[in-house]
């Protein structure tokens, strides 16, 4: 079963640990240090059986302003957050900044605790109540309940755990579908186990023996071991504090801020398009390429915010970016994020990943462009899974996407993302330009590179009305933009279906293409049909018949010739001898029932059946073997037919 977690959040020394511990029994300070300073510096993990059966996962982070870092990595996988107020010290620079974090995470729900209440008088302590339900109006936590509880006298400690088990009980826990994924918080060596990582589960399912990919790295390993708090478990799901044995992978090889997730459903990116609050409190505007902090699972990693449509964000603005990131991260649309500024350092927003492998996007001043990108988040924000899946192919061009490519930027795979992609597929909205490896192209792209085809071809008809046209090699390299072999040969079917086209053999035309002649063009037509006849089995060189025609162009003599090659009333025997196709035929037969009779025929008998010289008879028994009318035995031929 899907495991709630509960995370603190609030001001350093307000007394999220001691509450932690009176609700749970459990101290959450491991490291000496922490003891020593009497400060929690990294993440700490407890849990709480509840009446209802469940069990909660907790959470306890750092509230120092040194320790933000790991705060935000503890945000990651909370489903509900206890906000920390001490009464004896009311709304610190911590709890707004603690407050924002969480906010820009996503978490929506939660209790808020005023502890301490022994250290102070009934009447401060409804003034910082007051104070804290001012602060909280408009806010996820407006409606949440309110209570004061002492860690060390334990008053108040059973009315948190009544409330969390009523909260508990009203979810509703769905089947755990799709890859698992883990940011990376902890790693270590354990002796007699080897590696071992620690982090809160996020999505999916996880068994023993299956394999982790550790993003936005290759680098995989097998899962030898699964704990959840302690215990030793086959399977974990989303929700879980997990500890993981690994299997073939060295603790130097992994480091927090990585992501363990199923192998194949995140690419590492370093652009992603985000819909970015600038929190009210900022003091100026945010400038255009900033370099910030952008804290992503457990990460931390610079970057620079793009604004698209806008010279400066003002505080208080939300706005569409494009993050430019000096690391590879891994995260799946629907993923929130919080940025931090890089000198000093604080919290100055954050908001929710809408695009995870992102071109680039350019800012344009043209009041068009900066339009277009704003439609651009208006789909990726509120537009349709379909109407998504559009976007990323039209944004891809002719390269397109694979099915795990589309599943990559949705966060859906398998038979989910199948059932999506089902609908654009049968309206042809989007169409499968390789069916091996399952390549989607936007259709409106595919008719782009049709309409292209068609205006090359039409242009290379008029350029040369004799010939054919270009082969499909000579067509595809002509346009102005590659595209790739697998697409152009789609497009070139889809034209040939709708009767646009025409391939014969290796050439290509236009439907609508016929070979025309002028009148001159048909003179010369008329008179190599003449000189190739009259020439007989003794038949002209090339070289002899552009000197005969050396009146008309060459190159027009050369595409007559070929367009009589074409129609078959010229035949090519050699490179350098051609034929009438009639006297051909006629030879073919007597050669046919010459060998019919005599069973065979060598050089000297062909040479006294048409009284040629070697010149010619040499070439004409190379072509019959070529064509496959006869075949050579030694120094004889015999008709193939009869040899098989």
């Amino acid at each position: 079963m899907r495991e709630i977690v509960l995370g603190t959040a609030g001001h350093v020394d307000h007394g999220k640990t001691s509450f932690v511990r009176a609700l749970t029994g459990i101290e959450t300070d491991r490291l000496k240090e922490e003891k020593k300073r009497g400060i929690t510096i990294e993440l700490g993990f407890a849990y709480l059986d509840l009446p209802c059966g469940h069990r909660l996962g907790i959470v306890d982070v750092p509230g120092h302003e040194k320790f933000i870092k790991n705060m935000v990595a503890g945000v990651t996988g909370m489903d509900l957050v206890a906000f920390i107020i001490a009464a004896d010290e009311g709304i610190m620079p911590q709890t707004k900044e603690h407050f924002e974090i969480c906010r820009l995470l996503g978490v929506k729900q939660g209790l808020i605790v005023i502890t301490k209440k022994d250290m102070v008088e009934e009447e401060w302590l409804e003034m910082v109540t007051e104070e804290v339900l001012e602060y909280c109006e408009g806010s996820f936590l407006e409606d949440a309940p309110l209570v004061h509880v002492s860690s060390t006298s334990g008053d108040g400690i059973e009315a948190v755990r009544e409330l969390l088990d009523a909260f508990v009980k009203k979810q509703q826990f769905k089947e755990v579908f799709g890859p698992f994924r883990l940011p990376v918080d902890r790693i270590f060596a354990m002796k007699g186990f080897g590696s071992v990582i620690t982090g809160t589960s996020i999505s999916g399912r996880l068994a023993v023996g299956e394999d982790l990919c550790f993003y936005p790295t290759d680098l995989e390993a097998k899962v030898r071991g699964i704990q959840v708090h302690s215990k030793d478990v086959e399977t974990v799901e989303a929700g879980h504090r997990t500890a993981i044995n690994l299997q073939g992978v060295d603790t130097a090889a992994v480091s927090r801020g990585m992501v363990a997730a199923t192998p194949g459903c995140l690419a590492p990116g370093y652009m992603l398009d985000c819909v970015f609050l600038y929190l009210a409190a900022n003091a100026k505007p945010l400038k255009h390429r900033v370099r910030v902090r952008v804290h992503l699972g457990s990460a931390e990693i610079m970057g620079r915010i793009s604004l698209l449509d806008r010279d400066v964000l003002q505080p208080g603005e939300e706005a569409g970016v494009q993050i430019l990131l000096e690391e590879a991260a891994a995260v799946w649309p629907g993923d929130h994020y919080v940025v931090r500024s890089y000198s000093p350092v604080a919290t100055i927003g954050g908001g929710e990943v809408l695009g995870n492998m992102s071109p680039r996007k350019r800012k344009r001043m043209a009041e068009k462009d900066q339009e277009h990108n704003r439609q651009v988040f208006q789909t990726l924000r509120e537009g349709s899974v379909e109407e998504k899946i559009i976007l990323f192919l039209r944004e891809q061009g002719t390269a397109g996407l694979t099915f795990e490519e589309i599943g990559i930027r949705l966060g859906v795979f398998g038979k989910h993302l199948k059932k999506i992609l089902d609908g654009p597929l049968s309206t042809r909205k989007i169409v499968v330009v390789d069916s091996t490896t399952k390549r989607y192209l936007a259709k409106g792209v595919s008719d782009t590179v049709e309409e292209t085809l068609q205006a090359d071809l039409a242009a290379y008809h008029q350029k040369n009305p004799l010939q054919v046209g270009p082969s499909k090699e000579e067509l595809r390299s002509g346009l102005k933009r590659k595209v790739d072999e697998k697409v152009f040969h789609f497009c070139l079917n889809e034209l040939q279906k709708k009767d646009l086209i025409v391939q014969e053999d290796s050439a290509v035309r236009l439907a609508s293409h016929q070979v025309a002649l002028q009148a001159d063009e048909k003179k010369l037509r008329r008179d190599l049909e003449k000189w190739y006849r009259d020439k007989g089995l003794r038949a002209a060189t090339v070289r002899e018949t552009m000197e005969q025609f050396r009146d008309y162009p060459e190159s027009l003599v050369k595409e007559v010739i070929a367009l009589l090659l074409r129609e078959e009333q010229v035949v090519k025997v050699s490179e350098t001898l051609y034929y009438d196709a009639a006297g051909i035929d006629a030879l073919m037969a007597d050669v046919t029932a010459f060998i019919e009779k005599e069973g065979e025929i060598d050089a000297p008998r062909f040479k006294n059946l048409t009284g040629l010289t070697r010149k010619f008879s040499i070439p004409l028994l190379e072509y019959f073997d070529r064509i496959k009318l006869t075949i050579r035995v030694g120094d004889l031929r015999v008709l193939r037919k009869k040899v098989s």
